[in-house]
């Protein structure tokens, strides 16, 4: 077998319909499992509103969450050496529930 048709096995056909390619902003994620899965559930919080709306729920086996975990780190590491560390802020200390800013008044 030649190494130009190792390669052609290799490679994935993945199709990514229009309305997935828009992406859904999240900026919140809540992470469970069980012994036998990992649940991912990405929210979206607005400013001023205790309720969140969770937008996508992911389910991974566990070997998967551990290879999502690798790229995660391995991505993010990447985008540090080129943009400068990612600094986390007040949001470690717990829930925002006030993004700051000004508040709009009618």
């Amino acid at each position: 077998m030649s190494e130009e048709t190792d390669n052609n096995q290799n490679q994935l056909d993945i199709e990514l319909a229009e309305e997935v390619a828009e992406g859904i902003y999240s900026n919140f994620a809540i992470i469970t499992h069980s012994n036998s899965e990992f649940i991912v559930d990405f929210i979206r919080l607005m400013p001023g509103v205790p309720k969140g709306r969770v937008k996508s729920r992911i389910i991974l086996a566990p070997q998967h969450a551990k290879r999502l975990l690798m790229a995660l780190g391995e991505n993010v590491t990447k985008f540090e050496q080129i943009f400068g560390e990612i600094e986390l802020n007040e949001m470690m200390g717990g829930i925002p529930m006030n993004f700051g800013g000004q508040t709009g008044q009618a």
